[in-house]
């Protein structure tokens, strides 16, 4: 009986070849030390986006990634749960791949020379994302609606970049938001009407200063107890009366200069917590409230506006500086010059 080999005897060899070619291409569990093999490859597919620049040296083949710069693992699960590039020269967008880390709890790009595009949609994919930076870059278009899907999400600061657009409603959903920082970019439209519905336990600091947003304040904010409103060098008009309350027990930082705020001053009450009012240039009238003696001011600034009658006299009020006060229709009293009679 003749038996032949269904293949060459030659076949063999080439097929142990081929394995041991695939082992050496394929990373070993053991080469990657603590490093998860989905995270490595994530992690590869990032630094590949990003054209391998110098910043993520570390970033070797076939080693542990819990070693590299940039990265954090955390200790009981050794899954990558921080990825934090800032101040390097790197080009391109900020790569999908991201979003297949799904441990990350907190994501940081930062002072990076030439990041542009937008942020990606598989971001959402980061459920335990509780802190998103991405800071001093290049990124443009709108800021996405698909950011209220991070809904552990504490922390978003988008600040320094070129956005524009409006600002997404839906950002008023994220529950645990403790701040955001929308400054600094070219956001245009009014404060979404949500924003007044924050749904708490915490109502989070807002910043959104240095856009071209307009409009009235939605009267939606006056329910709110923020603890620092920033929406200075913006557009806005209107009566911002709304946002002080002296019920308010939180309210520390208020900056509404450089806009077209118009109302009296006169009837406004002060949160006992208020550390921080900068009211200037816009179109303010009345007189200062004497309440604002009673207050622990470290700053305070109502210069450049329609402001008359006396400078409150006691409390910090004569600590700062001239400045702080000139240039209204007839403001007068310390430390500007004594108030004049009127002669009618």
């Amino acid at each position: 009986m003749n038996t032949q080999h269904p293949f060459p005897p030659y076949f063999s060899l080439f097929l142990l070849f081929l394995a041991a070619i695939t082992n050496l291409l394929s990373p070993s569990h053991g080469a990657l030390g603590k490093c998860n093999p989905s995270d490595y490859k994530a992690l590869m597919n990032i630094k590949k986006s990003l054209n391998n620049p110098y910043h993520l040296a570390s970033w070797k083949p076939n080693t542990d990634c819990c070693e590299w710069y940039v990265v954090t693992c955390d200790r009981k699960t050794n899954r990558i749960n921080e990825l934090s590039v800032f101040q390097g020269e790197i080009s391109g967008q900020i790569p999908s791949s991201v979003g297949d880390l799904p441990y990350l709890e907190r994501v940081t790009f930062r002072h990076l020379t030439n990041v542009t595009g937008t942020i990606p949609p598989s971001i959402t994919k980061l459920k335990r994302l509780i802190s998103l930076d991405l800071t001093y870059l290049s990124l443009s278009g709108p800021v996405p609606n698909f950011l209220n899907q991070l809904t552990n999400l504490q922390y978003l600061d988008l600040s320094f970049n070129q956005f524009s657009g409006s600002i997404p409603p839906n950002l008023s959903e994220l529950k645990n938001l403790e701040a955001i920082h929308l400054d600094r970019n070219r956001l245009t439209g009014s404060i979404p009407e949500s924003f007044g519905r924050f749904p708490g336990p915490v109502i989070p600091h807002l910043f959104l200063s240095h856009n071209q947003l307009s409009g009235p304040i939605p009267k939606s904010l006056a329910s709110l107890d923020y603890g620092t409103i920033d929406l200075s060098w913006n557009r806005f008009v209107g009566d911002a009366s709304i946002l002080f309350d002296a019920k308010h027990g939180l309210t520390s930082y208020i900056d509404l200069s450089r806009n077209q705020f118009e109302f009296d001053l006169s009837k406004v009450k002060f949160p006992k917590t208020l550390t921080w009012l900068d009211l200037s240039h816009n179109k303010i009238f009345g007189r200062i409230p004497e309440e604002i003696k009673g207050l622990e001011l470290h700053m305070l600034n109502v210069s450049y506006n329609n402001l008359c009658g006396n400078i409150p006299y006691g409390g910090k009020m004569q600590s700062f500086q001239n400045t702080a006060y000139f240039h209204n229709k007839c403001l007068c009293g310390p430390p500007l010059t004594g108030c004049k009679k009127v002669i009618a």
